[in-house]
């Protein structure tokens, strides 16, 4: 078994490919840094992330692939589902030893399970976009928490940028404990040191929302029980349209 080491960045991923090219000697498993190797493995080699390395494998890929399939390159590696760094290995170097494009060649396993996951992040961004809640701040900034299923908070900046141009507020992901700020110029990445309760829980103690948010909630509340029909209310599914996340 031929183990390869990495940082767990899509760079670190990406020189990995062209350093397995370079060596002849491709990865039957690909574990972080700092995890611990398995039982029995042949060899171990340490990926050192390389932008220049990383960036000639991915003009590499452009050249093999349509806008659509480099985007399922990228909703794949920001689902963080397990495994998914080897499938997108055995899957870019499918791309880089065939002549015509993979995309639809769906009988291919690793096409297959690529696009189904892509999928899968695809409508997890649209959900965020969606179901989007804030809640102002005594400061005036909206705050809006998640925690969705995969890491596609990058994915909706740009709508919510868009949306949103003439007030500051803050997006976080409360599963990766990280979120990003516009405080009308640009974003920055942002993360909380503090832990508290109230943030983990969604919802902002009273303490530090705006005087009027209450209200607003409560009218939000007020206005859907008038607008919904009793005999329709189905909880099972207006969970799976609307998850709890």
């Amino acid at each position: 078994m031929v183990v390869f080491q990495y940082d767990k960045s899509f760079e670190g991923l990406l020189t990995g490919i062209f350093d397995a090219y370079f060596r002849r000697t491709f990865p039957d498993l690909l574990i972080g840094e700092r995890e611990n190797l398995p039982l029995f493995y042949d060899e171990v080699f340490l990926v050192t992330t390389d932008e220049e390395k990383s960036g000639r494998v991915w003009k590499g890929i452009e050249k093999k692939l349509s806008g659509s399939a480099l985007s399922c390159i990228t909703l794949g590696w920001l689902s963080e589902t397990e495994g998914v760094d080897m499938l997108l290995f055995r899957y870019i170097r499918k791309v880089l030893d065939h002549t015509h494009s993979i995309k639809l060649n769906f009988g291919d396993p690793d096409v297959l399970e690529l696009t189904k996951i892509a999928k899968k992040v695809s409508a997890e961004r649209h959900r965020v976009m969606q179901f989007a809640r804030f809640q102002k701040t005594s400061d005036g900034i909206y705050f809006a928490p998640f925690r969705p299923d995969h890491n596609v908070l990058s994915l909706v900046l740009p709508y919510f940028k868009d949306r949103f141009a003439d007030q500051k507020w803050i997006v976080y992901d409360l599963k990766s404990g990280f979120g990003f700020f516009y405080d009308l110029q640009e974003v920055t990445e942002i993360t909380f040191d503090e832990k508290s309760g109230q943030l983990f829980a969604g919802v902002l103690d009273e303490s530090v929302i705006d005087k009027e948010e209450k209200l607003f909630q409560q009218m939000w509340k007020t206005y859907f029980k008038s607008i919904a029909i009793k005999e329709r209310i189905n909880p099972k599914l207006h969970r799976q349209h609307m998850p709890v996340r």
